[in-house]
């Protein structure tokens, strides 16, 4: 898991060949222009989805993994308080992975919560369990999903 702003996105473009790309779209889109929904960047392989939404509680958010994609979710308005745990830590699956969806939840408490304002973003790579929309009001967010493998 990373936590940090675009100002020093360039730190983690070795980390992935497709990280250079994602921090691109990020630094060069009118994010704030665009309507929430689905955007390709390239392909399956990197793609952005907008996203506006209600904040939950703690104790309605759910731990989610993901095995196929990493993601980028960079705040754009609003505060996402993320819960963070290990997936290998977590014990309580709400149900079995979803490969088609590329979703698994879980019941586990994070072990962190992170604060996330706008203009910072968190990577999670699928050995990080998440749980997003941590709000008492509405996030505007942009969600990259980076094929892992």
């Amino acid at each position: 898991m990373i936590f940090d702003t675009l100002a020093n996105a360039d730190r983690y473009a070795p980390l992935h060949p497709l990280f250079p790309l994602a921090f691109e779209f990020l630094r060069n889109t009118d994010l704030k222009a665009l309507a929430p929904g689905r955007y390709p960047v390239d392909g399956e392989r990197l793609f952005a989805i907008v996203e506006a939404a209600n904040g939950r509680s703690r104790e309605q958010a759910k731990l989610e993994c993901h095995r196929r994609y990493i993601d980028i979710q960079h705040v754009l308005e609003g505060r996402d308080e993320m819960g963070w745990k290990p997936l290998q830590d977590c014990v309580e699956p709400v149900a079995d992975f979803n490969p088609a969806k590329d979703i698994q939840f879980f019941q586990d408490d994070p072990a962190s919560w992170l604060s996330t304002p706008p203009g910072a973003f968190c990577v999670f790579f699928p050995t990080d369990a998440h749980a997003p929309l941590v709000s008492d009001g509405v996030i505007r967010k942009v969600i990259l999903k980076i094929e892992a493998a």
